[in-house]
C-alpha cells in the first residue's frame, strides 16, 4: 500500500474525496461544461463516460487545473483547489500518448518526478514502485524496447510514485489493440484496489468504464445524465439517451392502461405489456417500455412461452449473426419507427437449440421483472447514433 503524504493546508483527519460544486466552462459561446455537481469518495475508481465532445476531458482537466472554470469550485477534501496552479495540486494525469522520456530507462523515468523534488535516495521507492506494475525486470529498458502496455504501466508507476491524492487517466488505453485493452483494464484495477488512491478515468468505451469503475456517471452535452454503480446504469436507466448508450436497448413506446400494487400495465401497440413499478420513471400517461436484447427469448408459437411473460408478435428475422457463445438476431417488426424500435435486437446462447434463420416468423418474450420503463415524452433515439462512437 503506497500511503499519502500530508497535503499543506488540508485540515486534520479531514477526507480526501473529490468534490465539483456547480462547475461550469465556457469557450466563448460554446458551453462545454454545464452546471455539474458531484463528489467522488476516496479511494474509489470512478469514470467519466461519454461520446467525443460531451466534457468529460474538459473536467478532467479542470480537476487538474489545466483549464480554469468559468464558474463553480473544487475541492479535495476541505480544501478548495480551483485557483490552485497544476504543480501545486496533489493531482497527476495518465495521458493517451504516456509521454514517457525515450532518452531515459524505465527506472530513471519513474525516479524523475522523486529527483526534480531533490529526493536524493530513490532507489527503494522506485523499486516498490516498478514491482507493483510487475516491471521489476525491465528497469534497465528504454521506453522504445516496451509494448504499449507496458509503457502504459511505466506511466501510472511515474504518476503514482508522487503520492498523488488523485490519480487522473485520460483515455489512458485508447492507443492499445482490443486484447491488450482489455487485460489492462484488469491491470489498472488491481494497481488501484492495492494503491487505495482515488482514479477517475475519462473514456468514451462502455465495456471500459463498466469493467473498472466502481462509479460511472455517463456524460452527455456538458451534463451529467446519470450517475450509479455499472449495474445500476445497466439495469435501470434514467432515459432513452442512457440506455442506447450503455450497451444496446429495445425500447417501445406505449400507454399507461393500469397499476395494480407493484404492477404497471401498458399498451404497446394492441399489446399488454407489464413491468414492475420500482423499474418505472412514471406510472401514468405516456411510458418507454425497455428490454436489454440477452433478455429477450424467440419462439416459433406461444406454446412454448412460459405463461406470465410479455410476448410481442409479427416478428420476422431479419439477420441472425453466429458469434460463438451466442447468436445475434435483428427481427423486423410490424411497426414504424414512431413505436420503436423497428428491428428488435436478441442475443441467445448457443446452447444447442435451433439457430433461426432469416425469413423466420418468430414471437419475443420476456420475464415482466426484466422491464424498465422511461419517461414517454423523451426522444425514443437518443443516444443511438453515438453507438458507433462509443465502442470504437
Amino acid at each position: 500500500m503506497v500511503s499519502r503524504a500530508a497535503v499543506p493546508g488540508e485540515s486534520p483527519g479531514a477526507d480526501g474525496d473529490l468534490r465539483l460544486e456547480r462547475v461550469t466552462k465556457r469557450f466563448g459561446s460554446f458551453t462545454a461544461v454545464d452546471d455539474i455537481s458531484l463528489s467522488i469518495p476516496q479511494g474509489s475508481f470512478f469514470a467519466l463516460l461519454g461520446a467525443s465532445g460531451c466534457g468529460k476531458t474538459t473536467t478532467l482537466r479542470m480537476v487538474s487545473g489545466l483549464e480554469d472554470p468559468t464558474q463553480g469550485r473544487i475541492y479535495l477534501g476541505q480544501r478548495e483547489v480551483t485557483d490552485l496552479k497544476p504543480y501545486k495540486r496533489p493531482v497527476n494525469t495518465v495521458f493517451q500518448n504516456y509521454a514517457l522520456f525515450p532518452h531515459l530507462d524505465i527506472f530513471e523515468n519513474v525516479a524523475f518526478g522523486l529527483r526534480r523534488r531533490g529526493v536524493k535516495d530513490v532507489r527503494g521507492q522506485v523499486e516498490q514502485m516498478l514491482e507493483l506494475v510487475e516491471l521489476g525486470h525491465l528497469a534497465r529498458r528504454k521506453p522504445a524496447q516496451l509494448s504499449g502496455g507496458q509503457q502504459q504501466r511505466v506511466a501510472v508507476a511515474r504518476a503514482l510514485i508522487n503520492q498523488p491524492q488523485v490519480l487522473l487517466l485520460d483515455e489512458p488505453l485508447g492507443a492499445l489493440d482490443l486484447k491488450l485493452r482489455r487485460q489492462m483494464q484488469i491491470e489498472l484495477k488491481r494497481i488501484q484496489t492495492e494503491v487505495g488512491l482515488t482514479f477517475v478515468h475519462v473514456t468514451h468505451d462502455q465495456e471500459e468504464a463498466m469493467t473498472m469503475a466502481d462509479t460511472i456517471a455517463v456524460m452527455n452535452a456538458g451534463r451529467i445524465e446519470q450517475l450509479g454503480s455499472p449495474a445500476q446504469l445497466y439495469e435501470n436507466p434514467a432515459s432513452t439517451f442512457v440506455a442506447n448508450f450503455l450497451g444496446q436497448s429495445n425500447l417501445i413506446s406505449g400507454e399507461v392502461t393500469g397499476k395494480d400494487g407493484d404492477v404497471i400495465t401498458l399498451d404497446a401497440q394492441g399489446r399488454r405489456l407489464t413491468l414492475p413499478v420500482a423499474r418505472a420513471r412514471v406510472e401514468a400517461g405516456r411510458i418507454i417500455a425497455g428490454v436489454r436484447p440477452e433478455k429477450v427469448s424467440l419462439a416459433l408459437d406461444e406454446s412454448a412461452i412460459p405463461a406470465g411473460h410479455n410476448v410481442l408478435t409479427g416478428g420476422v428475422v431479419s439477420d441472425a449473426s453466429f458469434i460463438g457463445v451466442s447468436t445475434q438476431y435483428l427481427v423486423k417488426m410490424p411497426w414504424g419507427p414512431e413505436v420503436g424500435c423497428e428491428e428488435m435486437s436478441v442475443f441467445e446462447q448457443n446452447t444447442g437449440r435451433e439457430i433461426h434463420r432469416p425469413g423466420t416468423p418468430v414471437l419475443l418474450h420476456w420475464h415482466p421483472a426484466q422491464t424498465f420503463g422511461l419517461d414517454g415524452s423523451q426522444d425514443l433515439d437518443a443516444g443511438a447514433d453515438l453507438d458507433d462512437e462509443a465502442a470504437a
